[in-house]
């Protein structure tokens, strides 16, 4: 599909994920943040919902490990093809070889960055609470500034977030690494689009059910993992066809809509309209809802469904 129609832009978005495992599966030890023995696969993302690649690790390594041997044959799938190149990544990825190797692709990155004490220093006139009465909505403050840590070997510009919600005594701060010259709102906006990939790694959970690798060698239920994505990037295909551009997932418990209402998304509902038939322009009147001429139609159908009980 791409070869035919080349994408302008292409948005990746890496992500990792745990497969839990009931068994004795080869290569599913104990994971102490998850809380269980499992696999933790690796994902790779575009911005259509579409797997660009995946790899099955061993239950027990790092959310980042492997990320070159799955992110790279994407990039150069893309190399040429497309004109702009993104990248998401969460604090799992915040590692400057990953910065490094973005940076000599030329591809634009937002990677969360771990707080620490030297970063909130930096922004520490934005972590005093503002003087008054609490406010009773949410107020926002961004910051930009370039900061080298010891392991970098030049600094990098980094975009704080820094948020005060009602009712609570400290504020939400966020740190972002990246190379994009857009204002701090807007690489903040930019990097919350992420989220989505959570969202895709549930849909392959929940509806292709990529979760359960259940053989017994790690090689079958890697071959197991890889023919679960197939699966899922072909009903996302058909997804991507079917709903109209922009359409998200398909919601099953809407409410439904009356009989008259316009079923366009954000529009008023609007009454029917009644054209005469003959040619040439007429003017147009309102149908009542009930009109009052088929009101003696409905007592007569009433009266004779009473006289045959």
């Amino acid at each position: 599909m791409h070869s035919r129609r080349p994408p302008k832009i292409i948005v990746l978005d890496m992500d990792s994920s745990e497969s839990p495992t009931y068994g004795e599966q080869e290569g599913s030890p104990y994971n102490g943040h998850f809380g269980c023995t499992c696999y933790h696969p690796l994902f790779v993302f575009n911005q259509l919902g579409d797997v660009e690649r995946c790899a099955l690790r061993p239950g027990n390594v790092h959310s980042a490990d492997g990320w070159r041997a799955v992110l790279e044959p994407v990039i150069a799938r893309y190399r040429g093809i497309v004109k702009r190149l993104y990248f998401h990544g969460d604090a799992a990825f915040a590692n400057p070889e990953i910065y490094e190797f973005l940076e000599a692709e030329g591809i634009g990155y937002t990677i969360r960055l771990p707080a620490n004490s030297v970063l909130q220093n930096r922004i520490g006139h934005l972590l005093k609470r503002p003087v008054g009465r609490p406010p009773h909505e949410v107020r926002r403050y961004f910051a930009s500034f370039s900061y080298q840590a010891q392991s970098w070997k030049k600094p990098r510009r980094v975009v704080a977030k820094v948020e005060w919600h009602p009712g609570e005594l400290y504020p939400r701060v966020g740190f972002i690494v990246t190379n994009l010259v857009r204002p701090a709102e807007r690489v903040i906006a930019f990097y919350n689009q992420r989220g989505t990939a959570e969202q895709w790694i549930k849909e392959g959970k929940s509806a292709i059910k990529w979760t359960r690798l259940s053989c017994r060698t790690f090689g079958s239920n890697a071959v197991r993992l890889q023919l679960h994505v197939l699966a899922y990037n072909l009903g996302n295909f058909m997804r991507t066809l079917a709903l109209p551009q922009g359409g998200g997932a398909v919601v099953a418990d809407q409410p439904a809509r009356k009989a008259d209402q316009d079923r366009r998304e954000g529009r008023q509902p609007r009454s029917l309209r009644h054209f005469p038939a003959r040619r040439g322009r007429g003017v147009a009147a309102d149908v009542r809802r009930h009109p009052v001429a088929d009101r003696p139609a409905a007592c007569t159908a009433r009266t004779g469904m009473t006289a045959a009980v």
